[in-house]
């Protein structure tokens, strides 16, 4: 399987914060940020695997910082790193000022995704290559996010997780 660059996974939702989508502050709904990080992350991960892809966790959710109703929004997601059949995508949410038009970083995710077939049977996606040092940086942290994950699971015995020992032993 020919391998992809995360750049060309990359999805980019924009959207206004309407008044419906807000709880009794005047902020958006985590839960609508969540579907809007969803559905970047779905169209990521179709685009890398070409595949139905469906959401298999939610890994983190950091809500750093309240996104107010009228605020433009912005969720970018790329593929960080791809398993057999599995892919981690990380997203970045933006709030872009509305008299500067500068973003500024107010939340980001990781989420899992797994290619399917059409009668939903895991299949094989092709491998990514990072480019960037973000890219970099998130790929090597993804082995070690899958590691802590099967070993908290009891998939995976904790001295088989070597990317995650070496954490606690240099």
């Amino acid at each position: 399987m020919q391998p992809k660059f995360p750049s060309e996974s990359v999805t980019t939702l924009t959207d206004l914060v309407l008044p419906g989508e807000t709880n009794p502050l005047n902020n958006l709904f985590g839960g609508e940020l969540l579907a809007r990080m969803d559905r970047a992350a779905s169209i990521t991960a179709r685009r890398h695997s070409r595949r139905i892809c469906v959401t298999a966790s939610v890994n983190h959710v950091a809500f750093n910082r309240a996104i107010p109703l009228g605020s433009v929004v912005t969720v970018e997601s790329k593929v960080s790193r791809t398993f057999n059949t599995s892919m981690e995508i990380f997203i970045d949410v933006w709030i872009e000022d509305r008299e500067s038009g500068i973003k500024n970083k107010a939340n980001e995710a990781i989420y899992t995704f797994v290619a399917v077939d059409e009668t939903g049977r895991p299949i094989p996606v092709p491998p990514i290559v990072p480019e960037t040092e973000l890219e970099k940086e998130r790929f090597a942290a993804a082995l070690r996010r899958k590691q802590l994950s099967l070993v908290l699971a009891g998939k995976m015995k904790p001295h088989e997780a070597t990317e995650l020992k070496a954490l606690f032993t240099e």
